[in-house]
């Protein structure tokens, strides 16, 4: 079977309008907030379906050919619901319909996401933790689902993740994958029925780490085991560029040149989760470059799934293609999309891009402003000794940011001497965080002279005076004097931008975590992807201990990514 490249963008971003302001789960469509009274909300989807028209006839002019919506779950009916959900369910299956073909009309093909497995009441009395009847009920459902909408041409399996402690809603996804066996049995079934009526599964690696499994994004080994038996050109793998998250500083995902037999594609991030969601310039281009450059040996590549929305936890309400406000994120679609696709030099994108987005602009001052902006996310924004270092806790790849998560700045004790530990002169990155300031005053003029939000830029500054100025606190002796001007600068700038990037300030470390920590990190990391005699052996029998531990522990000792985002903590040391 001979493919068309397939150009997908996540259609997240529509449902986001009218969205409580607050502190948001980018991951999925907030299907609990576009309910009311046991229904859905009538008027919040004529907004969104006017956005959405919007939004896919913007993205087909651009090149796009397909867009993946969510999700499996709220399109699809069991004997079991009880007629409340019944009704709602009616509503979804009408609204999305129409969705689906106005991204038809636009010439789009709609791809609808799931994960292995979602649950309500219902769900879970019926089918237990009956891997069997899980399989039935999930292949069962996608069938359905192809035959009511025939414009959906794909189902998006998601499998080594599953719905954040902070989501809400009717359907809650559970992580119930342990080992690539147990994977084949529920993808064959799926693959089955895809085959069957000529639609793609297209099956991701991401995965945290959990279970055996949990290293299928990095591990030739488990990605042998897991697809090495599935052979169907309705398959496709998606994987993201590298081999962890939407980072810089890390390798590209061994699978896309290990694997010769399976159709790939590749997951990019416009909206750069880790590096402000957009509310300032993060251009990605040349790294992005640098990966397909790489990716040309690659066989049977299928094409690239962009995402210009989704990911991370922000209070930002930049909405990409849908409201005036994201230009950067936009930015960096319109040029991921163009490398990816015509094949052609960043300078180029960047000019086909400024014909399209900025006419008027000189490409050329463009080009530098945007350059400039990615030396400065590389310089500062990111510790680039910490970040160059490849580091493994148990199946995990560890993220090459420690002093940055999503929107909150770390500027504490334990994070000083995690980075003293890792980088040898300090000096030097103080100095190289200075210098990352000069970079953005020089942007601060090309945008006045481009007229390119000015807004966003200056903002940019006070985020990073800060990362500038804690590098002193992180690497150098810290005076009384360099305490109390750093302080003066996070007030300031929590008067000023309330409800944006949170900063957590603490000198102190408690006199017995950071040894306990240090022991730990010992134990635990390693700076290689393979595993220790320990690792088989020690692990297996202390982590049940400290997963009891975690779970005791009250929530106010957890760092609030274990409380109240993501997975929780101990499903990473499954």
């Amino acid at each position: 079977m001979t493919r068309q490249p397939l150009y997908m963008i996540d259609g997240i971003a529509p449902f986001f309008i009218g969205h409580p302001r607050g502190r948001t789960n980018w991951s999925k469509v907030p299907f609990a907030h576009l309910e009311r009274d046991g229904r859905l909300d009538a008027a919040r989807f004529r907004e969104i379906r006017a956005a959405f028209g919007r939004f896919v006839r913007t993205t087909a002019d651009m090149g796009f050919n397909a867009v993946s919506l969510d999700d499996l779950a709220h399109l699809t009916v069991h004997p079991c619901y009880a007629p409340s959900l019944r009704r709602r369910i009616e509503d979804y299956r009408a609204e999305f319909g129409a969705l689906f073909s106005l991204a038809q009309e636009a010439g789009l093909a709609v791809y609808l996401t799931t994960d292995i497995a979602f649950f309500n009441t219902e769900l879970e009395s019926v089918l237990a933790r009956d891997d069997e009847r899980i399989a039935y009920f999930l292949a069962s459902a996608t069938e359905r689902l192809f035959q009511d909408f025939p414009q959906v041409k794909g189902l998006i399996v998601r499998l080594g993740e599953s719905d954040g402690v902070d989501v809400k809603g009717e359907f809650l996804s559970r992580t119930i994958i342990r080992t690539p066996a147990q994977a084949r049995r529920y993808l064959e079934p799926l693959l089955a029925v895809c085959e069957r009526v000529r639609r793609d599964l297209v099956v991701r690696t991401w995965s945290l780490g959990a279970y055996p499994i949990g290293d299928l994004m990095w591990n030739p080994a488990t990605y042998r085991e897991t697809f090495g038996p599935l052979r169907s050109d309705r398959l496709v793998v998606s994987m993201k560029y590298a081999e962890t998250d939407f980072f810089r500083y890390v390798p590209l995902a061994p699978h896309f040149l290990g694997d010769r037999e399976h159709h790939k594609l590749v997951e990019f991030q416009a909206r750069r989760e880790y590096e402000g969601f957009g509310e300032f310039p993060s251009f990605i281009g040349w790294e992005y470059a640098e990966y397909l450059r790489q990716l040309e040996p690659a066989e049977k590549m299928a094409g690239t799934w962009i995402w210009s929305q989704t990911g991370g936890w922000s209070a930002s309400r930049r909405l990409t293609f849908v409201k005036e406000s994201s230009l950067w994120n936009e930015i960096n679609t319109d040029v991921t999309l163009t490398l990816v696709r015509d094949r052609v030099d960043v300078s180029e994108a960047i000019r086909r891009m400024c014909a399209r987005r900025l006419p008027g602009r000189d490409p050329e001052r463009v080009e530098r402003f945007l350059k400039l902006s990615s030396e400065v996310i590389q310089e500062l924004w990111y510790v680039d000794e910490f970040a160059q270092r490849s580091l493994y806790l148990r199946r995990l790849r560890l993220p090459p940011q420690v002093a940055v998560v999503w929107d909150t700045l770390l500027i504490t004790g334990t994070v000083r001497r995690l980075l003293r530990q890792a980088v040898t002169d300090g000096v030097a990155k103080i100095e190289q965080g200075l210098q990352a300031l000069v970079k953005i005053r020089v942007m601060l003029e090309l945008a006045i002279e481009q007229e390119l939000p000015v807004e966003d830029v200056e903002f940019m500054y006070r985020t990073c005076e800060i990362l500038a100025e804690a590098r002193r606190f992180y690497f150098g002796r810290f005076t009384a004097a360099q305490r109390a001007r750093l302080d003066a600068l996070v007030h300031e700038y929590r008067l000023r931008h309330p409800g944006r990037f949170r900063i957590v300030r603490s000198d102190r470390v408690p006199r017995l975590a950071w040894p306990i920590l240090r022991l730990a990190l010992r134990v635990l990391v390693r700076p290689s992807r393979h595993y220790r005699f320990s690792d088989r052996t020690v692990l297996p029998r202390v982590l049940p201990l400290v997963r009891m531990v975690l779970r005791c522990l009250p929530q106010r000792h957890l760092p609030e990514i274990a409380t109240s985002q993501g997975m929780p903590l101990h499903h990473f040391l499954r």
